[in-house]
């Protein structure tokens, strides 16, 4: 039997960068994991060589399966400076070193764990593990199909542990687990800035490019106003509930839109601000095919990230209310809904495993800033849980690394989060 720490480090160490992804031989290592302790697979494929791999244990309880589920593929490490190779895997001073050891090869290889063991034991629990592909460029070749194509496999599952939540975050000595119960909904958008064009040598003032600088900086400094959800309200309400009197008053202060922003910094933690709001990021710019012409038009792609229950002509609009609407345009370039309102029947549950676990611990709901495959799995009737505990040191900060370089993970944290897992699957349903 491997332990998950072991477990990671071999997953690491298949480059399933998306694009390409590359993520058979991934998931081939996960097949032959499971076929070594007699447990048969399926595999789905919309495109050869991007397999989603499909496990099953029947058990004895008479309720639908408990879905396990994650993702394989992982974003690029180019331009970025590593202190340890991204793929090695490497364990170094307790921690595990390399692309997808949180976004979120950890998660698959704790999942996989959990549901080998609870194989092994016999568990009473009907089980699905679906392991994914593509994620990371939006889900087509994995959630999207299985859900759309292939929800059958799925096995009528209506709950679901997969990404991304439950790893530990400290604030002022006390340690929450914030446990996803709903997502931000993806809103990419293209912005085409217009102005005068000519001879590089000439000049013009006015430009598109300076418009755009104009464009940017305003975005760089202000985004969209406060909306505050419900989730988002239990989940400050609860953190406050347990802080001490300062701590509480700012964490009060982010549901009022007035002082939000100002709570934001007090706190020190910049993602609380990107929950109460619709927001963009700029990533793509394109303009201009001659050094010695200046373009009369250039274009930006944002990411944006729209809250549960507003739409993409509301984003639209909060940006033209912030940039203007003068040599400006806004256009749609890919809306993916997020999951209806969460059914929070199976909460008290994972809130359980963690107390359990971690007698300080403090497991809050939480709104994910950003989305998962949680957002196509609900077309096949399956409320996600992004649960997959970590219970990390209070200096150890999860955001800043996903994504990132030198993303990493304690090598201990693993099997706290296998551990929980486990006490959710015997427990299942709540």
């Amino acid at each position: 039997m491997t332990d998950v720490a072991t477990l990671l480090q071999k997953l690491i160490r298949f480059d399933t960068t998306n694009p390409p992804g590359n993520e058979e031989p991934c998931v081939a290592h996960i097949e032959s994991l499971l076929h070594a302790n007699g447990i048969e697979t399926e595999r789905y494929e919309k495109t050869s060589g991007r397999p989603n791999l499909v496990a099953r244990h029947a058990g004895t309880k008479d309720c639908p399966p408990l879905l396990l589920y994650g993702h394989v593929d992982v974003v690029t490490t180019a331009g970025q400076r590593w202190t340890h190779p991204p793929f090695g895997g490497e364990l170094v001073d307790g921690l595990i070193w390399g692309r997808g050891a949180l976004d979120m090869k950890s998660g698959v290889a704790m999942c996989v764990r959990a549901f080998l063991d609870a194989v092994a034991a016999n568990s009473a629990t009907p089980l699905v593990l679906l392991i994914l592909s593509d994620e990371e460029n939006g889900g087509d070749e994995g959630a999207t199909f299985m859900a759309d194509e292939h929800a059958d496999a799925l096995g009528g599952a209506k709950h679901a542990l997969g990404e991304f939540g439950g790893a530990a975050q400290t604030i002022s000595g006390r340690r929450f687990y914030p446990i996803q119960v709903a997502e931000k909904q993806i809103c990419w958008l293209r912005m085409t800035v217009r102005g005068p064009g000519g001879h590089g040598a000439m000049g013009v003032r006015g430009s598109a490019m300076r418009r755009l600088g104009d464009v940017l900086r305003t975005l760089d400094r202000r985004q969209p106003p406060v909306h505050i959800t419900p989730i988002v309200r239990r989940w400050f309400e609860t953190m406050a509930e347990h802080l001490p009197r300062p701590q509480a008053i700012a964490m009060r202060r982010l549901l009022d839109p007035r002082t939000a922003d100002l709570a934001v910094r007090a706190i020190g933690k910049p993602i609380l601000g990107r929950v109460i709001r619709n927001t963009v990021s700029p990533t793509i710019l394109r303009g201009g095919d001659k050094i010695n012409v200046i373009p009369s038009e250039v274009e930006v792609q944002l990411d944006g990230r729209i809250l549960p229950g507003q739409t993409p002509d509301d984003l639209i609009r909060e940006l033209y209310d912030l940039v203007g609407r003068e040599n400006v345009e806004l256009e749609l370039v890919r809306h993916d809904p997020g999951p209806p309102e969460p059914d929070l029947s199976q909460f008290e549950l994972l809130a359980g495993a963690i107390r359990e676990l971690d007698p300080d611990g403090i497991p809050v709901p939480m709104l994910q800033a950003g989305v998962t495959d949680a957002r196509h799995l609900t077309r096949a009737g399956v409320q996600s849980y992004g649960f997959l505990p970590l219970k990390l040191p209070a200096s150890f900060d999860v955001v800043p690394l996903i994504h990132a370089a030198d993303e990493r993970v304690p090598a201990d944290a693993l099997q706290f989060g296998v551990d929980a897992i486990a006490r959710v699957i015997e427990g299942y349903p709540g």
